[in-house]
């Protein structure tokens, strides 16, 4: 009897003694040793806790307590088939303490295949302590979350299993002691499924079956064919086809083909099947439906239809008068079958004539038979019989002869036969259509010649005659089989009785046609045939049948033929043995026909049968199908002769003997169940066995053998006594882990036993097992487990706990706790303070060792304290920045998460009520700024701490108000009161005081017109010349205030002299500026004048001019001379019209420098006929005063055109005034406005490593830009443009600065971790500090130290983290990043999970010891040398290269000291005052240069040289408002043979460093030094005019005299250095000087500048606070050594004096400059790029001074000039 024939059942209540097993206490799941059942009934379906049966029949037990040990435990199964049960011995459970161990498996599965939608359980079950804790993997990844999969203690169970849930399992069970898996493989497989189509099939006989069988599930299968319960073998009409024969081909079915077939598929141990049912009946096709008589007219369509039925469907044909109607063109047919089964079919004739009437008849016919219907259409026409066929009759059937009459009306049909009018008899009918009918046709009667009569007219008839002949069909006679028996011989007649010759007659078998041959034979003669069997046997069992057939029909007779068969052992029985106690089963099987009868008997005794008995069939012994006997439990008694006897009733009874041998197996007859020792003691345990010899007792130890050769502490010994063995373990001593389940097993050949001893040892308790089980701010709830007792009543527990800082000295504790109880507060403790709490047991025996201490951290509670240092800061008109700390340390309760800021407005009229913001806390310091405020109102500020329990008090209130703002409402009441036709007077009032948002200080108004056109103002000029002696020409300038457009001219011209009242008036278009006026009196005096139109009317005259007509008159411009603005690049023309008598030359100058230079004409410049000068595409060196004089033999004429060229504006220079964290404050200064005023700026800026531009427009008048909305701590690109009305100018150079704030980082102030037990920690994120930008993420990583893993977590910056599903007693790395938008911070840690009792762990050691250390100091220290090299390495080369440009730095400085150890002779002029030089500020990066004049000089002599023009004279000469004025500078010197030094190719518009003519080679090298600097005098914030001078050499014989001047700043003219920084390191400074240096020493101004004085003044750092950091100059030790270190950033100042005037001899060489004094006139506004000498003009009555002659009175003048007295140049 196998495993799969047993099944569980529950013993009642009373069962025997249990044996006993060992089961640990407080085991999460533990397996008995063999499956147990308690003495109380327990199934699967049981409720009793902690009991479970898997589906294999174990018994699981989890949670052990005391009481299991109190009960017996059996199991009992039950033979599915016999109903035998059995029982095992009672087992019971000794509760001891469980050992701390790695997780064990105890039960688990290696592979299943189960079926889909059944439920499976995979076994998994463990023991360890502490309990393990079960996982279950499939193909290596965690379970889906599915419902379908339940996770019992007793393993995985799968309910409607998928064929997807195929897989390899792995159990993972793991505690903290160590882990152990189990790996299995699970296979579903779909039901093997089979359906078999058509189910039913009713069809006809002859018909084609076919039978579809669709296994599905498994692919591998085998399909097998059955009917009517055998196999189905193939023929000539059966096939079985397919590539899995899944197909059944029946041809031409018979009536023997009939019956109910089955498809078997079978897959291993699965079968599956599926049925059909066949029915094979007469298909005989039967009309169903058809057409009836009737009449039609030629040409009249008509259609018939018949419907017929059988099996298979029948094929309809048409026929008309016994005739096959062939389809043409007027008939034609249509059939087609409906789902039923029903064949319809039409024929439809169109156009029908005479001859297409008559008998149609439509037969339906099939492989079975055929029908046929008849019916009579007829056409009308004259009537007319159709030649008619001879017809042949079947006897004893029915037949039908037509009179096939066409056409109608006519008036009868009438038969004959014989001369005698039809009917004559029964058997004879004549239809009313002409059709007879001859029924139970009769051979002799019936045959014979029939005429047909048709009475066409009352006395015409016409006639036709048909003769019939008649068949007679076979006939069998009845016949039948004999009973037959196996060999016997077999003759089987069929005589056929009648029927007309010739008669064909065959046999068939089951269908089949017989052959003779294999024993049969068959012989046929003229009217009978015969079948013959020589020997009968089985295969000749079936239905045979005789078919007789003829002319007429076939005929068959059917009948079965049965052979019986004697009983023959298909299995004899044979002697074997029996075990005792277990099942056998006695093998006899036997067959034949009828089925044989089996009966067992019985002969007790080994020696020969005496006599045999009946076997008494009982529950315990019972006769199985196949005949065998079955024993289900063998007793000795059974021991014996058995006898299996066989009979059926044909031939002799079979009989056989065998001997049955009985087998006792190895049994335990007596053991202790239960026994207690004493640790320390020694313990003898007794074990008795009998059975079969040789037997073998072994002792185990739970589940491992003893060997006492191993283990010295047991010994065993064996004796033997009789029948028995008995066999006796010996303990010395016993110990605590002998407290467990010991057995004995006695094995033999035959079976084996075995016995369970419980062995309990006795010893002190273990510690209980803490835990917490809730925190509070200042209580805590504890409770306990009780472990291991030491099997000794508990009598009572001690608390102690104490701060974990102070040691266990200054303990509090709590004594002689009640056994009974399990848990207790623990109250009065300190919010978020940590605190360590340990426990002890007792019982009878002593006192255990403390429980492993826990580490409890208590909840928070509210803050005790208010924030403090609480300040005010106002920030704008609508915010205040709140600031403050946090409360004290001991007064926080916690970890501070945030503050919520209250404000109110105490202003009056407010609420008082205050607003509550909240923000989250950043550190020990907050800022916090409140927005949308009321402008210049006063708030008062309240602070409160709040953390995770709740709030703390405010803090005291403080105020402040916010800052001012413009008035948020316009004046009110304004109203315009107009004085006169250009005076309005505006009034208005204040605006509320509500709205001023601050003190009032102005008002700004704004106006313009209303109107388009108003009456204009008068011409701006007006000139009258004579044209001839006849007339005049008059011409005028548009008015300055047109006030509309202008419409036309009105041109006024009177004599006085006339006597005319009226002057006569001239019109002309608005586009002409000028008149000729004809037919005047020579000599006679004119007065004119001008006026405008609008639409508006007249304007006001200009002013009266006065002319006379003249003969010759001289030459005359009537164009107007000014100043001419215009944006550069754009087509210029200065018209210059000129009258004259003769016509007068003209000719354009452009004033330069003190000469003229006349106009040339290229393609830039043009000279039209009428005098206009056409300047294409003008630039800025167009600008200047250009003269046009008009010449004839009677005069000249000029005017002067001071032509302005308007260009973009310069860069500005842009500075960082402020930063924030989210905001910079940039500060411009604007450069040169180009000549057209600044319309505003263009601001960009982009993130430092970012090419995306941003644009800001800001407003003209502003030199200050707060960009904000910045991202925090993050490094900007800023670069400003500004814009006038001619386009944008020079991007500034571009700048960089940062927002506040940087990366975060980890207070070490705050605790990291808040919590931390056996398997989770919590983290304090409140510990980062954001540096000012607000956290965006953090990203968290930890893994077991030693391991190489990491698990990743991303939090929240605002909350707590726990990391959980850590392991017990565990070392931890934790790494942290937390990021903002300044960039990462990272924080490491190193924790430790608590062990399973909450007790910390000691340091984690390496296991490499010091090889470790030493790799990773190796790792570690290898980088750091090579970057400390690295970092050595550039420092000596920078060293090096600092070194070499000190070097050249000194040099320099020598150089300039050489050149001013020159300057120490005097003029011989004496100087009034202390000698002082002017002074240079120079930017190293920018080269501007701030000059301060103290001193002046004036070049004398010199043919090009001009009186120079004081102070004082600047002021006669242009408006006496102050103004700043520009001096052009270069130098000579410094244009060499090969070119000037200055790049051409790079000039800006609006530059003129040296005339383009000293170039002599377009590819010249660019040079580094630039040859022009401007310098310019302010006075106060006008409009700047300028002064350009030459520099000179000086004659010796020119005396220069030192007065005292004012400041000049001097910037350089072409600044072409577009890629430099805003700000340089003193590396550019010194670079910058070595090109200085260079400079002197290339252009050789040793000479020039011998007398001058060069110093370094003064450094700076270049950082927002600009702090001096040297002073000194040249005559103190090197000045070099007290300036900052080159490398740093930073400006250097340098400082040059003229000439000593003592040394006038020795100062020819110096340079001087020569200014030009301008014009009286007013055209002096100017812009930078325009500056032109010609605009100042000699003064009138001062001749030029030449030669060496100075006239004496010249030189006093000379002293009010202060030039300055140095050229300077600088890098390009």
């Amino acid at each position: 009897m196998g495993p799969d024939e047993l099944e569980e059942v529950a013993e009642p209540p009373g069962s025997p003694a249990a044996r006993e097993a060992p089961v640990e206490q407080g085991e999460g799941l533990r397996k008995a040793s063999g499956s147990l059942l308690l003495s109380r009934p327990i199934t699967d379906s049981s409720t009793h806790a902690g009991f479970f049966i898997t589906f294999h029949g174990g018994l699981y037990i989890s949670d052990v307590q005391k009481e299991d040990a109190l009960s017996t435990y059996r199991c009992i199964t039950k033979h599915k088939y016999s109903g035998e049960t059995r029982q095992s011995n009672g087992a019971r459970l000794s509760v001891t303490d469980p050992a701390e161990s790695v997780p064990a498996i105890l039960d688990s599965f290696h592979s299943q295949e189960v079926w889909a939608g059944h439920t499976v359980e995979l076994p998994c079950t463990a023991s360890g302590y502490p309990a393990p804790a079960i996982r279950w993997l499939k193909d290596s990844r965690p379970l889906p979350a599915d419902s379908r999969w339940t996770n019992h203690v007793t393993g995985l169970t799968i309910s409607d299993l998928r064929t997807e849930d195929s897989g390899t399992y792995i159990c993972e069970v793991t505690n903290t002691f160590g882990s152990a898996e189990a790996t299995g493989t699970l296979t579903v497989i779909d039901p093997l499924h089979v359906t078999l189509t058509p189910k039913k099939l009713k069809t006809g006989i002859g018909s084609t079956v076919i039978l579809s069988c669709a296994p599905m599930g498994s692919p591998e299968y085998t399909i097998r064919w059955y009917r009517n319960t055998e196999p189905v073998l193939p023929d000539e009409a059966v096939s079985i086809r397919g590539l899995s024969n899944e197909t059944l081909l029946i041809a031409s079915a018979q009536k023997s083909h009939s019956g109910a077939y089955q498809c078997f598929a079978t897959r291993k141990a699965q079968t599956a099947q599926d049925f059909a049912v066949v029915v094979l009946e007469d298909g005989t096709p039967r009309i169903v439906s058809s057409f009836s008589e009737k009449v039609v007219n030629p040409g009249e369509q008509f259609s018939l239809m018949c419907a017929a039925k059988g099996a298979p469907p029948p094929t309809v044909t048409w026929a008309l008068d016994e005739e096959p109607i062939v389809r043409d063109g007027s008939h034609r047919t249509n059939q087609y079958t409906m789902s039923d089964g029903t064949t319809i079919s039409h024929m439809n004739v169109t156009g029908p004539q005479i001859r297409d009437g008559g008998v149609y008849r439509c037969t339906a016919r099939n492989s079975v038979g055929s029908a046929e219907y008849q019916a009579r259409i007829n056409v009308r026409g004259p009537p007319s019989i159709r030649a008619m066929r001879n017809i042949t009759a079947v006897a004893g059937r029915d037949t039908l002869i037509n009179c096939r009459v066409i056409g109608y009306p006519y008036y009868s049909i009438k038969w004959y036969k014989d001369a005698l009018l039809l009917p004559d008899n029964h058997r004879q009918v004549v239809f009313e259509n002409g059709t007879l009918k001859l029924t139970d046709v009769q051979k002799g009667m019936d045959e014979g010649e029939y005429l047909c009569s048709v009475l066409i007219q009352p006395q015409l008839s016409i006639s036709q005659s048909v003769h019939v002949a008649v068949k007679v069909p076979p006939l069998i006679q009845p016949f039948e089989f004999p009973p037959a028996s196996i060999g016997q011989l077999l003759y089987i007649p069929c005589v056929v009785s009648s029927g007309d010759m010739p008669i064909r007659i065959t046999w068939r078998k089951d269908g089949q046609v017989i052959i003779s041959g294999s024993g049969v034979t068959i012989e046929s003669k003229e009217f009978m045939s015969s079948l013959q069997i020589s020997s009968v046997s089985l295969k000749h069992n079936g239905n045979y049948t005789c078919i007789a057939s003829n002319a007429a029909a076939t005929v068959s007779r059917e009948r079965q033929l049965v052979v019986r068969v004697p009983p023959r052992f298909v299995v004899q029985p044979n002697n074997q043995d029996g075990i005792y106690g277990k099942a056998g089963v006695l093998n006899c099987s036997v067959d034949g026909y009828p089925p044989p009868k089996v009966m067992w008997k019985h002969a007790k005794g080994s020696g020969s049968p005496q006599q045999y008995h009946p076997v008494p069939l009982t529950g315990r012994i019972q006769v199985l199908a196949n005949s065998s006997l079955l024993i289900r439990h063998v007793l000795e008694e059974d021991m014996g002769y058995y006898l299996c006897q066989a009979s059926n009733g044909v031939g002799t009874d079979i009989s056989k003997s065998m001997f049955l041998t009985v087998k006792i197996p190895a049994m335990i007859t007596s053991h202790p169940n239960t026994t207690i020792a004493i640790k320390g003691h020694a313990k003898e345990l007794n074990c008795t066995a009998r059975g079969e010899r040789p037997i073998i007792i072994r002792w185990e130890k739970g589940d491992t053998v003893i060997d006492p050769d191993r283990v010295m502490r047991y010994a065993i010994t064996t004796k033997d006594s009789g029948d028995e063995v008995i066999s006796t373990l010996k303990l010395k001593p016993a110990d605590r882990g002998d407290s467990v389940f010991f057995s004995c097993h006695a094995i033999n050949s035959y079976g084996e036993d075995r016995g369970l001893i419980q062995l309990t040892v006795q010893e002190p308790p273990d510690p209980p097992e803490l835990e917490i089980r809730e925190v509070k701010a200042r209580s805590m709830n504890l409770r306990w487990t009780q472990r291991f007792d030491g099997n000794s009543i508990i009598t009572g527990f001690d608390i102690e706990y104490k701060n974990k800082s102070d040691s266990w000295d200054f303990k509090q504790s709590t004594r002689n706790i009640s056994p009974t109880i399990n848990q207790a507060n623990i109250v009065d403790l300190h919010p978020a303070s940590v605190y360590s709490i340990r426990m002890y047991s007792f019982n009878k025996i002593g006192r255990s060792e403390p429980s492993k201490g826990l580490t409890v951290s208590t909840e928070e509670a509210a803050p005790d304290g208010p924030p403090v240092d609480v300040t005010l800061q106002p920030v704008t008109s609508q915010s205040i920045q709140v600031t403050w700390k946090a409360p004290k340390k001991e007064l926080q309760n916690g970890v501070i998460r945030g503050y919520q800021i209250g404000y109110r407005e105490n202003s009056p009229g407010s609420s008082g009520q205050y607003s509550i913001v909240e923000m989250k806390a950043t550190g020990d310091s907050e800022v916090y700024t409140l927005d949308n405020l009321r402008k210049f109102a006063q708030y008062g500020v309240v602070v409160q701490a709040f953390n995770r329990a709740g709030t703390g008090p405010s803090s005291s209130e403080i105020n402040a108000t916010t800052l001012e703002d413009v008035p948020s409402q316009p004046p009110e009441n304004v109203r315009a009161l107009s004085i006169t036709s250009d005076v309005a007077v505006i009034s208005w009032s204040e605006p509320p005081r509500s709205t001023l948002n601050g003190v009032l200080k102005g008002y700004r108004v704004i106006f313009w017109s209303l109107y388009m056109d108003g009456a204009p103002g008068p011409p701006a000029g007006i000139k009258a010349v004579p044209s001839s002696a006849s007339s005049v020409v008059v011409s005028w300038l548009p008015p300055a205030k047109p006030n509309g457009v202008i419409r036309k001219y009105t041109i006024f011209c009177s004599s006085p002299g006339s006597g005319q009242p009226a002057p006569s008036e001239y019109e002309t278009s608005p586009e002409q500026l000028f008149y000729r006026i004809a037919h005047l009196n020579r000599g006679q005096q004119y007065l004119l004048w001008v006026a405008a139109v609008t639409s508006a009317g007249r304007g006001n005259s200009s002013e009266k001019v006065v002319v006379e007509p003249a003969g010759k008159a001289p030459a005359k411009i009537i164009s107007f001379g000014g100043t001419v603005t215009t944006p550069w690049m754009r087509d210029v023309r200065l018209p210059c019209s000129s009258v004259g008598d003769p016509a007068p030359a003209v000719k354009w100058t452009k004033d330069s420098e003190d000469s003229a230079i006349p106009v040339s004409v290229d393609g830039h410049r043009l000279i039209h006929a009428n005098g206009t000068l056409l300047l294409r595409a003008v630039k800025a060196e167009d600008s200047g005063y250009y003269t046009c004089t008009a010449t004839n033999t009677g005069g000249f004429d000029t005017i002067i055109v001071n032509l302005l060229v308007q260009v973009p504006p310069d860069q500005p220079r842009l500075t960082v005034s402020k930063t924030s964290a989210s905001s910079i404050t940039l500060t411009w200064i604007p450069g040169d406005n180009g000549g057209s005023s600044i319309r505003g700026f263009v601001l960009q800026y982009s993130v430092d490593n970012s090419e995306e531009w941003k644009d800001v427009f800001i407003s003209s008048s502003e030199r200050a830009f707060k960009l904000d909305s910045l991202r925090c701590g993050t490094w900007y690109k800023v670069k400003l443009a500004a814009k006038n009305s001619v386009g944008s100018g020079r991007i500034s150079e571009i700048i960089e600065a940062k927002t506040h704030g940087r990366e975060p980082s980890f207070s070490k102030d705050q605790h990291l971790f808040t919590h931390i037990n056996s398997t989770h920690a919590r983290l304090n994120l409140q510990g980062w500090s954001n540096g000012g930008c607000p956290i965006t993420a953090i990203a968290l990583e930890f893994r077991p130290k030693g391991t190489w893993a990491w698990q990743g977590l991303r939090a929240n910056t605002s909350g707590e983290v726990f990391l959980t599903e850590l392991r017990e007693a565990t070392w931890y790395e934790l790494r942290m990043r937390a990021c903002n938008s300044a960039g990462c911070g990272n924080e490491t840690a190193q924790f430790a999970t608590l062990d399973y009792d909450g007790s910390t762990i000691p340091p984690i050691k390496s296991a490499q010891g010091e090889g470790d250390d030493v790799r990773k100091l190796f790792t570690i220290g290898c980088p750091v040398i090579l970057a400390t090299l690295g970092l050595a390495l550039l420092f000596i080369i920078r060293k090096k290269r600092k070194e070499k440009r000190l070097k050249r730095l000194r040099d320099a400085k020598s150089l300039a000291e050489m050149l001013i150890s020159k300057n120490n002779r005097s003029f011989d002029t004496p100087v009034k005052g202390p000698p002082q030089g002017p002074r240079l500020h120079i930017d190293i990066p920018r080269v501007q240069l701030l000059i301060e004049d103290k001193e002046g000089i004036k070049q004398l002599g010199d043919d090009k040289a001009t009186i120079p023009v004081a102070d004082a004279e600047f002021s006669q000469a242009v408006n006496p408002q102050s103004f700043c004025t520009g001096v052009s500078l270069h130098h000579p010197a410094l244009i060499q043979s090969t070119g000037p030094l200055i790049d051409m190719s790079d000039i800006r518009p609006g530059t003129n460093p040296v005339s383009r003519k000293n170039v002599k080679s377009a590819h010249s090298t660019r040079n580094r030094y630039s040859s022009q600097w401007t310098l310019t005098k302010c006075q106060a914030s006008t409009p700047a005019r300028t002064l350009t001078s030459d520099w000179r050499t000086v004659g010796s014989q020119h005396g220069v005299t030192v007065t005292e001047s004012d400041s000049y700043s001097a910037s350089l003219s072409q600044d072409t250095d577009k890629g430099r920084n805003s700000m340089v390191s003193t590396e550019s400074a010194s670079s910058t000087y070595e090109e200085l240096a260079r400079a002197y020493e290339h252009a050789k101004l040793e000479e020039q500048l011998q007398h001058a004085k060069f110093e370094i003044t003064e450094c700076f750092i270049s950082d927002s606070s600009s702090d001096q950091m040297t002073t000194g100059t040249n005559e103190n030790a090197d000045s070099m050594t007290s300036m900052s270190t080159p490398s740093e950033p930073g400006i250097c100042r340098f400082t040059a004096s003229p000439p000593k005037p003592q040394d006038a001899d020795r100062g020819k060489n110096v340079a001087v400059p020569i200014p030009h004094r301008a014009n009286k006139s007013d055209y002096c506004n100017l812009p930078l790029y325009g500056k032109s000498e010609a605009f100042f003009r000699k003064a009138e009555g001062r001749p030029p001074f030449s030669g060496s002659k100075t006239p004496p009175g010249e030189q006093k003048a000379e002293r009010e000039l202060a030039p300055p007295s140095l050229v300077a140049w600088g890098e390009k």
